[in-house]
Order: C-alpha cells, then structure tokens, then sequence
C-alpha cells in the first residue's frame, strides 16, 4: 500500500507543482492588479489628475501585469517567450502591411463617397489637377466616377484621345480646376457661331 501511494505521489508530483505554480502566478497577477489600480484611484482622489489620464492608465497597466501572467504561465508549460515575441512581432509586421494596402483602398472608396455628396466635379466637366506653382498634372473631360478611380477623357493637341483613371484621393489631395460641362459646351457654342 505504501509502495503504491509512493509511486502515486511520484507520478502526480510534477503536475500538482507546475499548477500550483500557474495558481500562483495568477493570484500574485490578480492582487497586483488589484494593488495598482487602488493605488491609482487614491492618487487620483488625492491630486487633481484628470479621468482621462486615469482611465487609460489603469487599463494600460492591468493589460501589461496580465500579458506578463500570460508569459510566464506559457513559459511555465514551456513555451519560449521569445518564440511567442517572435510569432507576435511577425503577426504585427503582417498586418501593418496589410493595413498599409488596404488603406489606399478605403480612401479611394471614402473620396468616391465625398465625390457623390459634395460633387466638386459630375460627369462631363473638364477638370485639371494642379501641382503647387501651377504645374499640371493631369487635365480631361469627366467620363466615369467609380468607387475607386475617376476616368477622364484627355485630348491632345494632335487630336488623339487618351483615357486616363485618377484615383479618387487625388482630387482631396490637389488643387482642381473644374469647367462646368454646359459651361463648356455654351463657350464652344460661342466661338462657332
């Protein structure tokens, strides 16, 4: 019976210890969280800090004792914390990166929006984006507004045409001069008579 209780306490001794220590860590997080954030509120009822210094520190510190909790109760079941510093920069790397692309892509869409409502242009106004000290950049008749790109109509002085797609940011971006379309066809009108 002892050899047997012996070897129980034997196979039951790392376990029982490692979640005890993962208790341990927990609780010793919980009070020191606790700790802070009364330590905090007496700062704040003693000295005029304003809540919205407060607030932001409170929630900051409680987030950093629990991601430190997290580390070492992870380390304690043996994951490397420089393993999981390295999955979580890469993680952030990636989505910076893919916040980055899709940034353009949401302003364009947001310009379409402003574009529509506000309507500094509509379809067949002649437009011209301006760089500063009056250099153009691109000059054409509007011929289509979609989500993403304005499609202007330019013509050459030999006659020829090119389409050109002017991202919708641009234009919240630069100077525009804009020709009203029946300006426009009232000032050829004019010249042809």
């Amino acid at each position: 019976m002892n050899e047997s209780l012996l070897f129980l306490s034997q196979q039951w001794r790392a376990p029982l210890l490692l979640g005890l220590q993962v208790l341990l860590i927990l609780l010793i997080a919980f009070v020191l969280q606790r700790l802070v954030v009364r330590g905090l509120t007496r700062l704040g009822s003693h000295y005029p800090l304003p809540p919205e210094l407060l607030l932001p520190l409170r929630g900051g510190i409680r987030w950093l004792i629990i991601g430190g909790a997290l580390i070492m109760v992870l380390e304690r079941f043996g994951v490397s914390a420089t393993v999981l510093w390295t999955a979580l920069s890469g993680f952030v790397a990636v989505a910076a990166v893919a916040f980055f692309a899709i940034w353009s892509v949401l302003s364009n869409l947001l310009c379409a929006v402003l574009i529509m409502a506000v309507g500094p242009f509509r379809l067949g106004d002649l437009v011209e984006l301006v760089e500063s000290a009056d250099k153009p950049i691109v000059k054409g008749r509007v011929i289509d507004i979609n989500l993403l790109y304005t499609t202007l109509e330019e013509s050459s002085e030999g006659g020829t045409t090119a389409i050109v797609q002017v991202p919708n940011s641009l234009f919240f971006q630069k100077v525009l001069r804009r020709w009203r379309g029946t300006d426009i066809q009232a000032h050829i009108h004019s010249t042809h008579e």
